[in-house]
């Protein structure tokens, strides 16, 4: 069996999952159907076993990770001043305890202290999960979210994806979910134009991800995020992190970037590594 790939998701707010019906500006419609070709790819032709998922709307603590094992899983709303309705939407979903238990095995292995935890999912998770997994290609398996470290160390990151590597062996696919630019403090400020340095930022992720692979690319990430590039696209570093956990689960594998855009002061890039 070949091995799943792996995906890194541009998830946006809330408002992206009616980007196809009433873009308010906020969300891309280009990175709404790029979602939902790499959904539909994911349940017609790699049929996973399951799903883990790094979203970054979780970070535990700097030394520990933390990974759900509830089999019944709840949404999280962590969002505010948005209309009443996006508060009532669903997304049918189950975990599993015996994955989470072999992500928690497979981390203490690497040397990652992991326990795990009773937690719903973040809309890091369920809003890009709704629009992939929508009506027609919906995604039956169970879906373990396991979170960040709480640090900015891109090593740390690279190394955790690393030690869940093998899950992909067995066809348990691999997710991170963030955003490839993410500064909400200057959107306004943007608002119908696009930051300089979302585009600059967005082309030197897209350098380092898919022209590099191994240690080579993990060096190329780690001088990456220092940069001041960097630090304007991701004032706090949390929605960068998923994309070094996803290229450190796929290694060896190289990269392709799916779709990018940006708007604003945000970028929309996603992300399939390996075959």
């Amino acid at each position: 069996m070949a091995r799943a790939p792996v995906y890194f998701f541009s998830h946006g707010g809330p408002t992206f999952m009616y980007a196809d019906r009433d873009d308010d500006g906020t969300a891309d419609i280009g990175a709404f159907n790029a979602l939902k070709k790499m959904g539909k790819e994911i349940v017609e032709t790699i049929k996973p076993k399951a799903v883990v998922v790094f979203s970054a709307h979780w970070q535990s603590s700097p030394n520990t990770i933390e990974v759900n094992t509830a089999e019944k899983t709840d949404l999280i709303y962590d969002f505010y001043g948005f209309p009443e309705f996006m508060y009532k939407e669903t997304y049918p979903n189950v975990g599993s305890k015996n994955v989470s238990q072999q992500v928690i095995t497979a981390l203490q292995a690497a040397g990652i202290k992991a326990k795990g935890v009773n937690r719903g999912l973040d809309h890091g998770v369920w809003v890009p999960f709704k629009i992939a997994f929508g009506k027609g290609q919906e995604l039956t398996v169970p879906v373990v979210q396991v979170s960040l470290f709480k640090s900015d160390d891109p090593r740390q990151h690279v190394a955790l994806g690393k030690a869940l590597s093998s899950l992909r062996d067995e066809n348990i696919l691999i997710i991170g979910s963030g955003m490839t630019v993410h500064n909400l403090r200057e959107m306004g400020h943007y608002w119908g134009s696009v930051a300089p340095y979302a585009k600059k930022f967005d082309e030197m992720l897209k350098q380092a991800v898919v022209s590099e692979t191994g240690s080579s690319r993990e060096d190329a990430l780690a001088s990456l995020i220092k940069t001041p590039e960097a630090n304007k696209s991701h004032p706090t570093k949390e929605h960068l992190l998923p994309i070094y956990i996803a290229s450190g689960a796929a290694y060896d594998d190289s990269a392709v970037r799916v779709y990018t855009a940006q708007t604003s002061s945000l970028a929309w890039g996603e992300y399939k590594f390996g075959n």
